[in-house]
């Protein structure tokens, strides 16, 4: 045929003619067009992606490589004399870190947005889990399914008993395995035959038991979040209501708590000085045992301030206070932190005016007690160089021939002081803060001797001694006071963190532990193949599912079908082995 032709059926139009199919067919190159997320989709995966687990875990992991800033460079809560140290020292550097508020890490911005994160994660995530897990225990437990054989764990037999006692003993056994406890959840009922399409062809009427355990494992796991969530809210209550604060007192004197009284103080940002609860505390005496044998010689047995605590209504009581054993007063509790020896030093210039008297604590830096320590006398007469003495005290001294000294046992048998003098500029006037520990000697100059070595001064108690370069005199005080640093603290989340501890620890043990089954029992009556009577016995079928690998599963499948009453003829089978359909 020339003409070449198409047949189309009256009615059915051409699929490539103008109009039809061809005109809906994008052009080449083209995709489809995804419909537009629009602002509500957007929030929506926003949250869905902040609440699921994966980002929950990453923010955890961030929140902890965001912390390790605050441990290496000095924070200004904390230490400020530190940052202004390191500011000087590194001037390009610092001032970013600074900008970025590396040196208040954890009150910085991008801290606490990862905390809050972090927080809204978990409350997005407990929910809804909260809310499906109370859906789950009102339900029922599912339904039995039609084949057994499927199953990892099974077994049957037969029996004398009636279907309806196989149930009721089946249904006691599995609620009387922990009386106190719901192990199991019990559903117990009837199953009528099926026509040939159903699952159960020919199978007279059936007794049918559904249980699951296991919904403690989700308890547990809740439980757990719960708590992580609730020991959130616990360090950021105490990190914005806690104080501390550190003070050295000396015996026979003591201190206020007020805010002012302390040497160092610290508190969150929701902390009133108000709060304070205004009592005093003196140092009455403190004792320290030290062994004196050669086998653990000089080691310390037992440090014991004993102090003198008023009331605000003027009510004194004696206390004392032990290292590892804190004093509790009104919710906060005082540590002892270290202790030393205090002497008390009077300097007097070149016209004779006394320019310093006090008590000087010098800090232990050996087991011996060897302390060092600083005296720093600004206030000499006018037109006279400021003096600054720095060395050591030896509580029991022994001097070397080269002229050298060290301390042989750390209780004051023979006291020693030993100074070296500078005398200058000690940098008072400038207001940058210095450590009372440390005497900076950029402007002053040392006292020299004739040899060119630096001029030592030695004391004993009782003792008054020239100072060199004509700048003075210096005195020892006939007695050595002891001194002890207290460290005060309050932080009311303490008793919350341990309680929100210990419940992430029972609740996660709860969630390991504790494994989620499921039992079917089928029990159902038929002609005795043995019995040429026609007598009847009944069938049990047991099978049992776990959620994951659980090696008590047949043995639980065995407990339940070990239940079933007037067992005869058991034919029992088991495959642990089996791979579970569906």
């Amino acid at each position: 045929m020339s003409d070449s032709t198409t047949y189309r059926p009256e009615g059915i139009a051409d699929e490539f003619s103008e109009g039809s199919y061809a005109e809906q067919v994008p052009p080449s190159g083209t995709g489809p067009t995804l419909p537009a997320l629009g602002w509500r989709g957007t929030l929506r995966w926003t949250w869905r992606q902040l609440t699921s687990m994966r980002v929950a875990l990453m923010l955890l992991m961030l929140l902890a490589v965001a912390a390790v800033p605050g441990s290496i460079l000095p924070q200004r809560p904390q230490d400020p004399a530190a940052v202004l140290t390191y500011l000087a020292d590194n001037p390009t550097a610092g001032e970013w870190l600074d900008r970025l508020g590396f040196f208040d890490v954890y009150s910085s911005v991008w801290f606490s947005a990862i905390y809050l994160m972090l927080f809204v994660s978990l409350v997005g995530c407990i929910v809804p889990r909260t809310a499906a897990h109370a859906r789950a225990m009102r339900d029922r437990p599912p339904r039995t399914p039609a084949r057994f054989e499927r199953f990892p764990a099974r077994a049957e037999t037969t029996t004398s008993a009636t279907p309806d006692e196989v149930t009721d003993a089946v249904v006691a056994h599995l609620r009387g395995r922990v009386r106190w406890l719901p192990v199991f959840r019990v559903d117990a009922g009837a199953e009528e035959a099926r026509s040939a399409r159903g699952r159960v062809p020919g199978r007279p009427a059936t007794r049918t038991v559904a249980a699951e355990r296991g919904y403690l494992r989700e308890t547990g796991n809740l439980v757990f979040h719960l708590a992580l969530l609730g020991l959130l809210v616990s360090v950021v209550l105490g990190q914005l209501l806690h104080y501390r604060g550190q003070a050295i007192v000396t015996e026979g004197r003591g201190f206020a708590n007020a805010v002012v009284d302390y040497d160092t103080f610290e508190s969150g940002e929701w902390f009133s000085p108000r709060s304070l609860v205004p009592f005093s505390m003196t140092l009455d005496e403190f004792s320290s045992e030290f062994a004196s044998d050669r086998v653990a010689f000089a080691q310390a047995r037992d440090f014991t301030a004993y102090v003198t605590v008023t009331e605000p209504d003027g009510e004194s009581s004696a206390e004392t206070i032990k290292v590892n054993h804190p004093l509790q007063i009104d919710g906060s509790k005082i540590y002892l932190q270290g202790n030393g020896f205090a002497p008390e030093i009077t300097v007097n210039d070149a016209e004779g005016q006394v320019a310093f008297s006090g008590r000087v604590p010098f800090l232990p830096e050996d087991q011996m007690y060897t302390s060092r320590g600083v005296v720093k006398v600004p206030d000499v007469s006018a037109g006279l160089e400021q003096i600054g003495l720095v060395g050591y005290f030896l509580p029991t001294a022994v001097v070397e021939q080269d002229g050298s000294a060290r301390s042989v046992f750390p209780q004051p048998r023979d006291p020693l002081l030993v100074l070296e003098v500078y005398r200058g500029d000690l940098g008072l006037d400038e207001g940058v803060p210095q450590n009372v520990y440390r005497l900076d000697t950029a402007n002053l100059t040392a006292s020299v001797g004739e040899d060119g070595e630096r001029v030592k001064v030695l004391l004993r108690p009782g003792e008054t001694a020239d100072l060199p370069d004509g700048l003075g005199t210096v005195t020892l005080g006939e007695d050595v006071p002891r001194y002890v640093a207290l460290d005060l603290r309050h932080d009311p989340s303490l008793a919350w963190v341990l309680t929100f501890s210990l419940l992430a620890l029972a609740g996660l043990a709860v969630s390991l532990f504790t494994p989620r089954r499921r039992v079917w029992v089928r029990s159902w009556s038929e002609a005795d193949p043995a019995d040429g009577a026609g007598r009847t016995v009944t069938r049990v079928e047991v099978a049992g599912l776990a959620r994951g690998d659980d090696a008590g599963l047949q043995d639980e499948v065995d407990r339940a079908l070990g239940a079933v009453p007037c067992r005869e003829s058991a034919s029992d089978t088991s495959a642990t082995d089996t791979t579970t359909e569906g």
